[in-house]
């Protein structure tokens, strides 16, 4: 903007440069695409830069024709097929001239007065044969300050045209439709027809009633040429005029302003929507994690319950064994059966057939009962961590389908999470029960044979239950004296009863002691492998959902606020706007 401004104006151009490059910044931080960024970047540039109008519209509405006669000058090629093949850009030069810009955009100068303060920027047709014709329009528009919207009289509001028009309200920009070729057009009423209808359908899709002008390029274009009969048919007198109105210093102060921050309001609010978007996902990832974490709490809940009941039925066939102990000890310790106590091999045979009898090929059963269903817990608990991810993933996948994908975000999210459903589908997919049941079992094994002296082997639970009970039979026979019979009978006998007794709680006691003591140890090991093999696999996850959360959730609150400052701008500005001096 070339002349000076005013103290207010002043302040408006400097607030507005404050805000965009806040919301710059933001979109930097946040991952903006490039495209974006560039786009946000050139509409902050065009502050310094002229008014620019921008006419766009389909091939055969007649564009470069309306634009010929808003300069007077055929500066333009004419057609009935697509001639607009590149952006054009007229400014106003001595003499008409032509030349290639290094964006690819033709540059034509021309002595006409309206591009002293103007340039008017001619883009390919919307539905151009060559379609990147319609990515140059849809990239230059978010860079105008007023867009000239060209329908023709014959076919006005097609579904292409309502598609751009469309994507150019997103950008929050001032439009004028313009209906051009009315001269085809044979009576009055069917002009105010065709007016009614585009006034109409433009107040539905745009939100607010729009300018129409209905005019004829051709006939105005010959009245500027030469003659002057035509113009009041051409109906341009109305459509000069709005713009003179409207292209007045100070208008064109407020629709310069208004360009960036109606594009800084489109982008603040397309950021915030995908930061709302992650967050919503996010929040989900969260109450995924919290799940699994509830799951994994109150897994091992029900593990703790279900092996206090297992190792119940351990310590009753101890129990048991030691009561058939007692129950043998009655029987056999007593002066009626002194001859037999003398046969350390008998006593120790009949021991072992009606005390120990099958303790250890039962406890063995328990304890690998025990085990094998610890065994199939932790495999459940990965089965149902798989099926949550799987379900997880089959959820979001449509609903992905078609969100933003600015930046590395969902890629990078998508590889966590599929990192943590492949290792706990590799646990389900090579999960060896025998193996698995095996390791705990010797690691069982060997804590019972060390805590019963029995060595650091992975001696049988059998042997050393056998070993530790028999030996309190060994203890009570041998020590018998034929010669004293009636000593034993009275002294001997009883006192070993008690001893036998004692002996065998004493160690039976030790034993399912020491036996629990193992098996909870090698329990509760086996609870944390599965625990930290669950959190390894979900770390990576959890530690990205939960700094991507903070991360989006800042962005939210501050795109949010940048939309709303730079609406409140647009909303404000227009009202206390000072007069260029």
């Amino acid at each position: 903007m070339r002349r000076l401004l005013s103290a207010e104006a002043e302040r408006q151009l400097s607030e507005a440069r404050e805000l965009l490059a806040s919301l710059r910044d933001s979109m930097i931080r946040f991952g903006a695409s490039a495209a974006d960024e560039s786009t946000l970047a050139l509409s902050i540039r065009q502050l310094d830069e002229f008014f620019l109008l921008d006419v766009v519209g389909e091939f055969n509405s007649g564009k470069s024709a309306f634009i010929n006669a808003l300069v007077g000058q055929p500066v333009l090629q004419e057609g009935v097929t697509p001639t607009t093949d590149r952006t054009h850009l007229l400014e106003h030069g001595a003499s008409t001239t032509r030349h290639l810009g290094d964006d690819g955009v033709e540059m034509i100068t021309s002595p006409v007065d309206v591009l002293r303060d103007v340039h008017i920027v001619d883009t390919p047709g919307t539905n151009a044969i060559i379609r990147e014709h319609e990515r140059l329009t849809s990239e230059f528009v978010p860079r105008s300050d007023l867009v000239l919207f060209v329908t023709s009289a014959d076919r006005p509001f097609t579904e292409t045209e309502r598609a751009f028009l469309q994507l150019i309200r997103d950008w929050g920009k001032k439009i004028v439709i313009v209906i051009n070729k009315v001269d085809i057009l044979e009576r009055e009423s069917e002009m105010q027809e065709v007016v009614s209808f585009v006034r109409d359908n433009g107040r539905r899709l745009l939100g607010v009633t729009p300018d129409v002008f209905p005019v004829s390029a051709r006939l105005a274009l010959r009245a500027k040429r030469g003659d002057p009969s035509q113009w009041s048919a051409s109906r341009f007198e109305a459509l000069e005029r709005f713009l003179r109105d409207t292209l007045d210093e100070t208008t064109r102060f407020q629709l310069k302003l208004a360009n960036p921050l109606g594009v800084g309001h489109a982008l603040a609010g397309r950021y915030a929507s995908i930061a709302a978007e992650r967050l919503t996902l996010l929040h989900d990832d969260l109450s995924l994690l919290d799940t699994i974490d509830r799951q994994i709490a109150a897994y091992r809940t029900d593990l703790a319950r279900g092996f206090e009941a297992r190792m119940s039925a351990v310590e009753n066939v101890l129990l048991e064994m030691e009561r058939r102990g007692h129950q043998y000890f009655e029987d056999t310790l007593r002066l009626g059966r002194v001859i037999d106590l003398l046969n350390r091999s008998r006593v120790q045979k009949e021991f072992e057939d009606r005390v120990v009898a099958d303790s250890p090929r039962e406890i063995e059963r328990r304890v690998t009962e025990l085990i094998d269903w610890l065994i199939d817990q932790d495999f459940r608990e990965w089965q149902a961590i798989t099926a949550k991810l799987t379900e997880r993933q089959q959820k979001h996948e449509a609903r992905m389908l078609g969100a933003p994908d600015v930046g590395s975000f969902h890629s990078d999210r998508a590889r966590l999470m599929e990192s943590v459903g492949r290792e706990a589908q590799r646990v389900v997919d090579s999960y060896d029960r025998q193996r698995e049941a095996a390791a705990i079992a010797d690691q069982a094994r060997t804590a019972v044979a060390a805590a019963a002296a029995a060595g650091g082997a992975a001696l049988g639970l059998g042997t050393i239950i056998t070993a530790a009970a028999t030996t309190v039979a060994a203890d009570v026979t041998g020590i018998l004296l034929a010669g004293v019979i009636a000593a034993i009978g009275f002294l001997i006998i009883p006192a070993k009863r008690r001893r036998a007794k004692a002996d065998l709680q004493e160690k039976v006691s030790a034993l399912r002691e020491k036996l629990t003591e193992a098996l909870r140890a090698e329990f509760e090991r086996a609870q944390e492998r599965s625990a930290e093999r669950v959190a390894t696999a979900v770390a990576p996850y959890s530690r990205f959902v939960k700094s991507e959360e903070e991360r989006w959730a800042a962005a939210k609150t501050q795109l949010t606020a940048l939309r709303d400052r730079t609406a409140a701008f647009l909303a404000t500005f227009k009202q206390t706007a000072a007069a260029v001096r």
